[in-house]
């Protein structure tokens, strides 16, 4: 009993190290945007290009393409979405409004998915799809066009609600674009 208990410690002690080293890692590339994206365009071209020379796979391809989707629309998309405040708060023949009062608050874009933990996910995904590439077990016979065809189907059925209600909320997800105000300028005499 007592060199379970042990061996379970010293288990758990080497998960905790692991994780401080991972979260370290993970605190270090924070501020490297552009090559933390050419990384993920590095590995997900990997894996295209394992997924065209080996001719399989199809199914390990679809799933991380809808998944990527999944977590794109989560990117765009509001923390707090408008259409559920505006259904406890107005009424039905109104729409959203600015605020009015000082008492009301303005409430700046948030992201359901913050662009960092969208990278990461983005990153642990890819890297589970090539994994399944190296076992024949992933490798399910389908027709792929059919795949190809339901994904772009899927992917402009739900960019266009995406849009719709970007429009009808009035809400940019994108800095780029965005009309930027300053403030008085000092005169100096």
């Amino acid at each position: 009993a007592v060199v379970s208990t042990q061996s379970t410690g010293a288990m758990d002690k080497a998960g905790v190290i692991l994780k401080q080293k991972y979260q370290k890692f993970l605190d270090d590339v924070v501020p490297f945007l552009v090559p933390r994206w050419l990384f993920v365009l590095g590995i997900i071209f990997y894996f295209a290009y394992r997924i065209i020379a080996l001719e399989g796979w199809y199914i390990s391809c679809y799933a991380l393409a809808i998944f990527h989707l999944n977590l794109f629309i989560a990117f765009l998309s509001p923390k707090i979405d408008p259409s559920f405040d505006m259904a406890e708060s107005m009424d039905e023949d109104e729409g959203p409004s600015l605020p009015t009062s000082n008492s009301e608050e303005f409430r700046p874009f948030i992201r359901r998915l913050p662009e960092f933990k969208f990278w990461e996910q983005t990153v642990i995904s890819t890297l589970i799809a090539i994994f399944t590439t190296f076992f024949d077990f992933f490798n399910v016979p389908v027709f792929w066009p059919i795949l190809v065809m339901y994904f772009f189907i899927l992917f402009f059925l739900t960019m266009k609600r995406q849009i719709k209600h970007m429009i009808k909320f009035k809400y940019l997800p994108f800095t780029h674009g965005k009309t930027k105000y300053k403030g008085k300028q000092e005169i100096r005499t």
